[in-house]
């Protein structure tokens, strides 16, 4: 077990290898945790924004935090969750702010807060204990299942509420003052004020943009590399994503020079980020410019249909080796019925490319079990994918579809634990030796699927879930214990369950048929 001096020893040598990293002092200190481990946090865009936001703020300072690789070695060295930049406990902090990404984040959140001995539920903390403020993408779906724990949550996008927060914080004259105040800013959802009720998210000023990465460090999935974000929001209409029309009615572009400008004289490696790079109208020319200064180039996302030789070009002279493309709908059909405007003509011209420009192979992300999916569009799936593999290696990166709240399938139930296994379970048989078939557990699905479509009870589920070990059996009790519904089975039709109990599972799906 490692001591005290050993989890300092691991958090020095990581600042040791960063780059950018802030140091301050301040009369207002922020501690920005980010609930799972470091590698994951550090290739978050959105939280190395915060982190400089804050820091560029007068008298004021931001620390981070992260859920620790090895919890137990904080407990068994009775070691409270630090600060990297200070070492310091972040239970004696003014602020906690935190970036939640996803919904199965919340057992790390509250790892966190034990650690740091900060009381879980907002009711329950005293005058001298952290005021904790939530934002992230989190917040673009449903914060509700986290309401409880938060004392503020920043719905959307943070730049400009992120300082009026702070500055409200420095001039309330309690907490209660705080909750009132703040409650009045648009974009800022207080649970205790709004109760079990979400608000509109929050855009920012487009003059805010691009987001640039502050800090590049090799022990993170983007090693040593340089993030921008090259557009924000996204213009199309997929029914089943969070960011449809995300925030000003769609995308906003970051211009070239604007991103080229970000780049640090040392950065050997660029990462453009958005919801639908692809889409800039300006991308060939933007990759053109960070490739030809001799950097290497990563991508967050690529549609099939706006590859082009060109840009084919320029991702194989910026050490592009896989090429990653998402179908989302398993079938022509599907993909329809989803508003994805992806057709297996532009799928089977990536397979191409992936083989004329020698990428290691073709990577596909898609959904099953979506509304409407019957046994005829998994075969579809089976034959399209053995075809394509004719043409390239290809692997598939299978998720269970998950309805979120703020889209057009909100409500829709979950497939079902036991015919989504079944599902992915003849997927492998079938493409076993053609295809490499990645999927996302069915189980932890459905808990993401049960937090998403949850309130204030999925709070509660999480705490019990959590104290009895995060275990798949341990929320599937929980939740049982703690999900309600204000009429006779509306929970039960609302999480997909059977009626009458919640046994995790759904009525057999089309396939089953």
């Amino acid at each position: 077990m490692a001591s005290t001096h050993d989890i300092k020893k691991q958090i020095r040598e990581r600042l040791d290898a960063e780059k950018g990293t802030l140091y301050g002092e301040g009369h207002l200190r922020v501690a920005l945790l980010y609930p799972s481990p470091y590698r994951a946090g550090m290739s978050s865009l959105g939280y190395q924004l915060i982190y400089r936001l804050i820091n560029e703020r007068p008298g004021t300072v931001a620390e981070r935090a992260f859920l620790p690789d090895t919890p137990g070695d904080h407990r068994t060295s009775r070691t409270p969750l630090l600060s990297y930049e200070s070492l310091s406990p972040v239970g004696g902090f003014d602020i906690v702010a935190i970036s939640l990404s996803y919904e199965l984040e919340v057992t790390g959140l509250l790892e966190c807060f034990d650690l740091a001995g900060i009381p879980i539920y907002a009711r329950d903390r005293k005058p001298h204990h952290p005021l904790i403020i939530l934002g992230g993408p989190l917040t673009f779906s449903n914060p509700l299942p986290v309401g409880p724990f938060c004392d503020a949550i920043v719905m959307g996008e943070g730049e400009e509420i992120i300082p009026q927060l702070l500055d409200l914080y420095e001039g309330a004259t309690s907490r209660t003052d705080f909750y009132q105040r703040a409650a009045a800013i648009p974009g800022v959802y207080v649970p205790i004020v709004h109760g079990e009720r979400l608000i509109p998210t929050a855009a920012a000023d487009n003059a805010k943009l691009p987001a640039i990465g502050q800090i590049r460090t090799p022990n993170t999935e983007l090693a040593n590399m340089h993030l921008v974000e090259s557009e924000r929001g996204c213009h199309r209409k997929c029914t089943f994503c969070v960011m449809r029309r995300s925030t000003n009615g769609g995308m906003r572009l970051a211009t070239p020079d604007a991103i080229i400008g970000s780049i640090p004289e040392d950065a050997t490696r660029v990462g453009l980020v958005g919801a639908a790079v692809s889409d800039h109208p300006k991308l060939v020319e933007i990759v053109g410019r960070i490739v030809g200064s001799g950097r290497e180039l990563g991508l967050s996302s690529l549609r099939a249909d706006r590859l082009t030789p060109e840009l084919m070009t320029l991702l194989q002279q910026g050490g592009y080796r896989t090429l990653t493309v998402a179908a989302d709908g398993c079938s022509e059909r599907m993909r329809k019925i989803l508003q994805k405007e992806i057709r297996e003509s532009h799928l089977e011209r990536a397979a191409h490319y992936a083989a004329e420009y020698k990428m290691r192979y073709l990577k596909l992300y898609l959904m099953i079990g979506a509304p409407g999916e019957t046994r005829e569009d998994i075969e579809e799936l089976v034959a399209f994918s053995k075809d394509l593999s004719r043409i390239c290696n290809v692997a598939l990166g299978i998720a269970p579809f998950v309805a979120k709240r703020n889209t057009p399938l909100d409500r829709q139930p979950f497939a079902g634990i036991k015919p989504v296994e079944q599902i992915l379970d003849h997927l492998q048989t079938s493409l076993r030796g053609h295809v490499d078939v990645r999927a996302t557990s069915a189980r932890w699905a459905w808990v993401e699927y049960v937090m998403a479509q949850g309130g204030f009870d999925m709070a509660d589920a999480a705490v019990e879930a959590w104290r009895n070990g995060g275990t798949f059996a341990a929320w599937k009790k929980a939740i049982q214990n703690h999900a309600r519904s204000e009429q006779p089975d509306d929970t039960a039709l609302r999480l997909g369950l059977p009626t009458g109990r919640f046994a995790g599972e759904v009525h057999p799906a089309e396939f089953l048929a």
